[in-house]
């Protein structure tokens, strides 16, 4: 299937449910206990389970394109090495030197062709083999090949780094996108461009998680933004294994009613965020732009981080395209930290206040259920 033709068939959908005032739905209500957001045990049995075993979108191609590039970054209190090989390979590797432990580089991106501690100047080079160690002659025998840097387990696939945070847990990328790969490739990330990138304070995971995996939520928080754009509590829901496509129609849909099916332009009616479990979310605009969201928890069930990436179909050059990109930028922080978030922190702030026990999440609400019911699965 082209994605042409599978995007109008997700718009002949979203125009059923607009002219009906329906929306796709789960088979029933289903509740969730709060004790899923707060239980410190339950949180670090799912943390165990999900963050560090299974494998996760830890960078963008596009973040390191060329042989040398690197991104240095504590990811869920790992310190991490994301280098591109001068084979063209993007290895992960823990930011931490084998000699004592220091990290062999300082938080940040560039380009490099090896990697200094900068303790006792043990030299890596960019596919982590230890090629340097400093008064060697004096340091004693060793067999430096066994003293490279630990590399993580790590697949490169639909314009992302895909790994897993301990070592030695192996995965096959294509046995865990299933067929949510394909549709990432759909998008050629790989072909598109970082405007922005940010890291921002964010409520507990789940608080955080589940306002990124509905859209009836949207005309009341996101009335001044994304409601002037896209019609709320309307949603095509589409699963893939573990993952998952909400499809969301734009305030434009109605006028597909009045044209052939032919002659629709169907990209330009829906908005699409791809939820690969467990953290990583794309979320497809009109016009080129792209949002990559990345929760991260934090220590504790309370406490999260979001990353945040604005992507754009290519380098903004005029004045017009850069102010077109700033607008986009502007409007999806806003709708996050300004919108979002400061509900999603009340949210966090009232769970241990006794007022509930279980949250009811409604049959409008597929995307949290399945979410929900994919943390039980795999930490069970």
């Amino acid at each position: 299937m082209t994605i042409a033709n599978d995007t109008t068939k997700l718009a002949v959908r979203a125009l059923k449910h607009f002219t009906a005032g329906t929306t796709d739905q789960a088979p029933g209500i289903s509740d969730l206990p709060v004790a899923a957001y707060l239980d410190e045990d339950r949180f670090k049995r799912e943390f165990e389970a999900i963050f560090l075993r299974k494998p996760q979108g830890i960078l963008l191609s596009i973040e390191v394109p060329e042989p040398g590039d690197y991104v240095a970054r504590t990811y869920l209190g790992k310190p991490l090495l994301v280098v591109r090989g001068k084979d063209g390979v993007a290895r992960v590797f823990l930011n931490v030197c084998r000699h004592r432990g220091a990290r062999v580089c300082a938080e940040g991106m560039g380009s490099a062709s090896r990697f200094s501690c900068p303790y006792h100047a043990w030299t890596y080079d960019r596919e982590g083999k230890l090629i340097g160690v400093s008064g060697a002659s004096t340091f004693g025998d060793m067999d430096k090949s066994t003293l490279g840097l630990t590399q993580l387990p790590s697949q490169e696939a639909a314009g992302v780094i895909w790994a897993t945070l301990t070592p030695g847990a192996q995965f096959d990328i294509d046995d865990w996108l299933g067929s949510m790969r394909h549709q990432l490739e759909l998008l050629r990330l790989r072909d598109c461009v970082v405007f922005s990138q940010r890291t921002i304070p964010s409520p507990g995971w789940k608080v955080t998680m589940d306002g990124y995996l509905e859209a009836y939520h949207h005309d009341t928080v996101h009335a001044d933004t994304l409601s002037k754009h896209t019609i709320g509590n309307l949603l095509v829901h589409d699963i893939h294994g573990h993952h998952q496509i909400l499809t969301m129609a734009r305030r434009n849909l109605p006028e597909l009613a009045d044209l052939p099916e032919a002659e629709w332009q169907a990209s330009n009616y829906l908005r699409r965020i791809y939820c690969t479990f467990p953290n990583f979310q794309v979320s497809g605009i009109v016009g080129g732009y792209f949002l990559i969201s990345q929760i991260l928890p934090g220590d504790c069930a309370t406490q999260s981080v979001t990353i945040q990436t604005i992507l754009t179909g290519k380098t903004p050059e005029t004045s017009e395209q850069m102010a077109a990109a700033a607008a986009f930028r502007d409007m999806a922080y806003d709708a996050v930290e300004v919108e979002d978030y400061p509900i999603g922190f009340g949210i966090q702030a009232g769970l241990a206040s006794g007022a509930n026990k279980h949250f009811v999440i409604g049959r409008n609400e597929p995307g949290l259920q399945h979410y929900h019911k994919t943390v039980a699965e795999l930490s069970a």
